[in-house]
């Protein structure tokens, strides 16, 4: 074997080498991204679930006051009832009480023009839980994409010290898997059934 041929022989490794380094750099980048994606959707999670029990916690709070005002209403109904003998002016007075009463806790119901009636609260609660679902459902595809693409990285890596194609062709399966579940992490194109 002459010199020639072993320069030309290293050429083509080196060649091939830099072509792996460039993909290396690749999935590094798509790391990058993954790494990105993955927290985002642990914090829109997070904030989902933040925001869906704190409008729990007001449509409670709602409901309470609501009931509080029936079992008023109500109280002074007996009340009404028990004393037949009252004062017109007073019995008048006791109705008007009840009638506003009934009125609040009616309205405490539904409250279109502020959206903080119990319904429009529930359903803002609702739309809540199923924001976080969907981020929760999107963490783990981010999660599994990491791993597969840093697996690729190292396979890609070893390639290079190795000189073998097979551990290569291994680092482009893995990077590309990952790849796909990265993008499925994003938009949901595909429900994976261990992954959720």
């Amino acid at each position: 074997m002459s010199i020639d041929d072993v320069r030309d022989e290293l050429a083509g490794d080196n060649a091939r080498n830099k072509w792996i380094g460039v993909w290396i750099g690749v999935l590094a980048v798509l790391l990058a991204v993954c790494g990105v994606g993955g927290g985002n959707a642990t914090k829109d999670a997070n904030r989902a679930n933040i925001d869906a029990s704190n409008t729990w916690a007001f449509f409670q709070a709602k409901n309470i006051r609501r009931t509080s005002y029936i079992l008023a209403a109500d109280e002074l109904e007996l009340t009404l009832l028990a004393q037949p003998g009252l004062a017109p002016e007073a019995a008048q007075a006791i109705k008007a009480k009840i009638s506003a009463w009934r009125a609040t806790a009616e309205r405490y119901r539904s409250e279109p023009d502020t959206r903080e009636g119990l319904t429009e609260l529930s359903a803002q609660a609702k739309e809540l839980q199923s924001e976080r679902d969907v981020a929760l459902r999107k963490d783990p595809y981010f999660d599994f994409a990491g791993a597969l693409i840093q697996i690729g990285i190292v396979l890609a890596s070893v390639a290079i010290i190795a000189g073998t194609s097979t551990l290569l062709l291994a680092s482009f399966a893995a990077g590309g898997l990952g790849t796909l579940l990265m993008l499925n992490g994003f938009w949901l194109f595909v429900a994976v059934p261990f992954l959720g």
